[in-house]
């Protein structure tokens, strides 16, 4: 049985790209939720007046990737200590956030978070949101699979191959072509 899971941690491109690798991870959808307004366009969230945040929803197979491991390679694919961006990217519309589907989900990221930061005497807390999903509005289609249909731009050479392999260094037992 399929289960869904939806982070937002900056640009989706990039959390689209990263998570698209992964073991049981049968889709990654780009999109947006959190907010009030109705049918977000692209613009509309860029504008940080939506409350949106970008997002990606992800399709996965429980018995063949735990949830704490996509949690692991969110966190690690991204810096859960700043508030309202991502690097370059600055807004509500990047923060940092889990949005639950299940009271399970919920349980396991809160107590992952809390985990993170009583691993840390030193640093920056994590200050990831956790919050229930309400509705999940699809993003345009030129936002679908934006890496693999623009590998060559410039934002995809410099911020999201870095990302990608650092993931693939890092949790190599994880991506759909590890063969043990």
């Amino acid at each position: 049985m399929k289960e869904i899971a939806v982070f937002g941690g900056g640009c989706f491109w990039c959390t689209e790209a990263v998570f698209k690798m992964l073991r049981g991870v049968s889709s990654v959808l780009p999109g947006y939720t959190g907010g009030d307004t109705p049918n977000p366009t692209y613009s509309e969230v860029s504008s940080g007046t939506t409350g949106h945040v970008e997002v990606v929803r992800i399709e996965y197979d429980p018995e063949q990737i735990a949830y704490t491991d996509l949690l692991t390679v969110f966190f690690a694919s991204h810096d859960g200590s700043q508030v309202n961006r991502q690097g370059n990217d600055v807004g509500e519309q990047y923060r940092t956030v889990i949005f639950y589907t299940t009271d399970a989900q919920k349980e396991t990221a809160e107590q992952f978070i809390a985990d993170l930061n009583a691993s840390h005497d030193s640093g920056d807390p994590i200050v990831t949101t956790v919050e229930p999903l309400e509705t999940f509005y699809e993003a345009e289609d030129y936002h679908q699979e934006y890496f693999k249909k623009n590998p060559d731009a410039a934002y995809c050479q410099l911020v999201i191959n870095p990302k990608l392999e650092k993931v693939q260094e890092k949790f190599a037992t994880l991506l759909k072509e590890y063969n043990a």
